[in-house]
């Protein structure tokens, strides 16, 4: 049954052991972590972050406890099971919410040398307070490149919810494929097709299915405004446009499962492809698939990068060049390392990619394919499997 591959207590109980390894490797008195991704990560606890402060807070000894709204106790209760949660009224108010944290800090005895991911609560929507280190005097040392080391390499659960994503989110793509038509607009072809495929998924997976996403509530699929000659910017935004003959598309598909995602991304034309626009998506197919194999333990980001770059300076093609080759992908969309030739991190069995070297014309549009690969001990895996050529890709 699915809920066995969800993250088990367990595994959050390791994770934030490896946290207090560190906290008390550098003699830190305790830990905050403000983002809510980093709660995610640690203790299952999702939710939306605004104005209102939250935190997980762990000392020296290994206590541990939340910090939050009044009204998100019960639900940092049923998701955390933490004994311990520490609520102020309402923000703003007074006193405060970070001069009752402070108390919490203070009871808990994280004082002088404090980790965190901010200092302080970071603005959000408004938010306005005092830092870690004016609350407290406390000397605060940042703990965010240890966290991400630890989301870095992924664990059986985090990779088989991620295998999960990919089968749903080549579903939405699926269906996204089919309603995409001349006349049709990219809203209703996205709606249509992110509905249907979360539906599909929720009968297959039942109420115990969580997205623990604040951006998803379960598959998507859609163009993000890239059609056409759009295609040609990279982050484009969706504006509602209406598919036209000859139009070249940049789609997009995947699926929020207990928080992790993977990416699904295809370059199709609708209607037939000129000789300049197949000379363009075979160098694509080309580019991506050197930047797929270079992926393997023992290798640096900076060197898939660069063989991925290496393609476009043999073949001409650097003035159509507009990102780096992909980024590790799992709680957040997009997360470190990245295949970048100024990123020198290691791969090591376990972390996840996208891989989408692209190709950007203004006069034809963009191409640009993306998968979800892993490093294994033995090299790689594309977890992804839509159909990668033309012909498949192709709408009639």
């Amino acid at each position: 049954m699915l809920p066995s591959i969800n993250i088990r207590p367990e595994e959050f109980r390791a994770r934030a052991d490896r946290l207090l390894e560190h906290i008390r490797a550098e003699r830190l008195t305790g830990v905050v972590l403000f983002d809510a991704t980093d709660i995610l990560y640690f203790t299952g606890g999702a939710f939306i972050p605004t104005e209102r402060p939250i935190a997980f807070v762990m000392n020296a000894r290994g206590e541990q406890a939340m910090f939050v709204p009044r009204l998100e106790v019960e639900h940092a209760r049923g998701q955390t099971r933490f004994e311990r949660v520490d609520s102020y009224v309402e923000y703003p108010a007074d006193p405060h919410p970070m001069q009752v944290l402070e108390k919490t800090l203070a009871d808990l005895g994280i004082k002088d040398r404090v980790g965190a991911d901010h200092d302080g609560y970071p603005w959000i929507l408004g938010y306005r307070g005092p830092s870690l280190s004016e609350l407290s005097g406390a000397a605060v040392a940042r703990v965010n490149g240890f966290v991400e080391d630890l989301m870095m390499v992924k664990s059986e659960a985090e990779i088989a919810l991620i295998r999960e994503s990919v089968k749903w989110g080549n579903l939405g793509h699926r269906l996204l494929q089919r309603y995409t038509a001349v006349g049709v607009t990219e809203t209703q072809a996205s709606l249509r097709a992110s509905q249907e495929a979360t539906l599909a998924m929720l009968d297959a997976l039942g109420p115990l299915y969580r997205s623990l996403s604040m951006f998803w509530d379960g598959v998507y699929a859609g163009y993000r405004g890239q059609i056409g000659r759009n295609a040609a910017i990279p982050h484009a935004l969706a504006n509602n446009i209406t598919f036209q003959p000859g139009d070249l598309l940049v789609s997009g598909a995947g699926a929020a499962m207990w928080g992790y995602n993977s990416e699904l991304e295809r370059t199709m034309i609708v209607g037939t492809a000129s000789d300049e626009q197949r000379r363009m998506f075979d160098h694509m197919l080309k580019v991506q698939e050197i930047g797929i194999q270079a992926l393997r333990p023992g290798a640096t980001c900076a060197e898939v990068d660069r063989a991925v770059r290496k393609y476009y300076e043999d073949h001409d093609l650097m003035r159509l060049w507009r990102h780096h080759s992909g980024h590790a992908i799992g709680l957040r969309y997009h997360e470190g390392p990245f295949l970048d030739i100024g990123d020198g991190t290691e791969l090591k069995p376990g972390m996840v990619f996208t891989v989408e070297p692209g190709l950007y014309a203004r006069h034809l549009g963009g191409f640009r394919h993306s998968d979800t690969v892993l490093v294994t001990d033995s090299g790689h895996e594309v977890l992804t499997y839509y159909p990668q050529d033309l012909e498949s890709l192709t709408i009639r």
